[in-house]
């Protein structure tokens, strides 16, 4: 493990609107994503290469994971990672069924095999990242969730956290208010708003580098960078202020 400056002070005074990404920073989810990501592609794969006679190279979580798929948007990531293997699909629309070969029902599919992992084996949760927000919410600061993922509500009620956060900025909101996804920093933005605070009054947290790069991108205040699977040095490099390990290293003064 990477050695970090030991508790890192934040000023709760200094910012309005605290904004925590999903997957990775509060809940423990990314091993459910990246077994329903591995198990859509390697079928898709599988498929293409026998129809086309030719070797079938898998889905590996890393790297293709964490280069390609996460913390984006679902049909970017599944865009991302084909174009990674130079394969075109058609983009498709929303309603397609998850047995149509598009990018939007390749992503359809995924969603429904993450959710049948979802249910049966519930969700882990960061209790210093709970913790952190609990105690963010006695102080009379604002709290939002922002991800891109088209699950959130399901996943904080598995979680039994439905009821933690104020503002809820998801890829059901982003898709309504056709807002960009991460590394653009709109769905930020769109939470800070809700909460009633500017970018430069705003704090985000995350783990990936497209959310640090978001961060970065919508010039906020604070960005923490979660250090849970990619380098201090990779987060740092993207746009995160700081790096922890874990939110239980976050001294709130």
């Amino acid at each position: 493990m990477d050695t970090l400056p030991n508790s890192p002070t934040v000023s709760a005074a200094q910012y309005d609107a605290w904004l925590f990404d999903l997957d990775g920073v509060v809940t423990r989810t990314a091993k459910v994503h990246a077994t329903a990501w591995k198990r859509m592609f390697d079928e898709y794969l599988q498929k293409a290469a026998k129809r086309y006679n030719a070797p079938f190279t898998p889905f590996e979580i890393d790297p293709d994971y964490y280069q390609y798929v996460d913390g984006k948007p679902r049909y970017d990531g599944v865009a991302s990672f084909l174009h990674s293997r130079d394969i075109t699909l058609d983009w498709g629309d929303p309603s397609d069924p998850p047995d149509r070969e598009t990018i939007c029902g390749l992503g359809n599919r995924k969603n429904a095999l993450f959710n049948d992992v979802l249910r049966s084996e519930g969700v882990e949760i960061f209790p210093s990242s709970v913790a952190l927000i609990q105690n963010l919410i006695a102080k009379g600061k604002h709290v939002a969730v922002v991800t891109s993922s088209k699950n959130c509500e399901t996943v904080l009620e598995v979680a039994q956290l439905a009821g933690l956060f104020e503002a809820r900025v998801d890829g059901n909101v982003a898709a309504a208010k056709q807002l960009a996804g991460k590394p653009a920093p709109q769905t930020f933005e769109e939470a800070a708003r809700i909460l009633g605070a500017t970018p430069e009054r705003a704090v985000v947290f995350e783990d990936a580098i497209s959310g640090v790069q978001a961060g970065k991108a919508g010039s906020f205040g604070l960005v923490v960078g979660v250090a849970r699977y990619n380098t201090p040095e990779e987060l740092l490099q993207n746009g995160a202020d700081i790096v922890v390990h874990d939110l239980g290293e976050l001294k709130l003064v």
